[in-house]
């Protein structure tokens, strides 16, 4: 199983989505995961995963997961060539390294990271930005070009995108 997840913060709280499919070119979602959660920590730049970190971890208590599932956060796993890691990278370590993180950003980040590869989509001319940990980037990177849908943002990241955006979801599974 294929397990993404999405943090929006809100005045108040801060509500993580879920969204597990079963293989790469899915194009619905087997469950949604939601909850919403107390803002924790202030926006930190440069350790944005203080921020959301917690609310992903919170979330997976609601998952089962077995140690050949994968985690795609919204987000950088690696930073730079340094070894400066982000989100996924502290999520993998939080997980004893079980489970395969992969990064799928939408913004590009300043700093050289040779392991960062660019994703180009439909006939879009912005990349996305992959890094992961666990497993093999280049082999992520061919099977996000080939998630399904035509544009830039694959059809399920697209949905939970927008999923945490709903302000009105009560915490759920499905």
């Amino acid at each position: 199983m294929i397990y993404a997840f999405d943090t929006f913060y809100y005045e108040d709280f801060a509500k993580t989505v879920c969204i597990a499919f079963e293989n790469w070119t899915s194009e619905i979602e087997s469950f949604i995961y939601t909850e919403n959660t107390e803002i924790n920590a202030d926006y930190e730049s440069g350790a944005f995963y203080k921020r959301e970190l917690p609310c992903i971890l919170s979330l997976l208590k609601q998952i089962d997961l077995a140690d050949d599932d994968l985690i795609i956060v919204d987000g950088y796993v690696t930073l730079d060539n340094t070894g400066k890691i982000g989100l996924g990278g502290y999520l993998y370590q939080s997980l004893n390294e079980k489970n395969p993180v992969i990064g799928i950003a939408k913004n590009g980040f300043a700093s050289e990271d040779s392991l960062r590869k660019t994703v180009f989509r439909g006939e879009s001319k912005t990349p996305l930005f992959l890094t992961a940990i666990g497993i093999d980037a280049d082999d992520m990177k061919s099977n996000v070009e080939n998630m399904h849908g035509a544009y830039r943002m694959p059809t399920l990241l697209k949905k939970l995108d927008q999923l945490t955006r709903e302000k009105n979801e009560l915490n759920s599974r499905n």
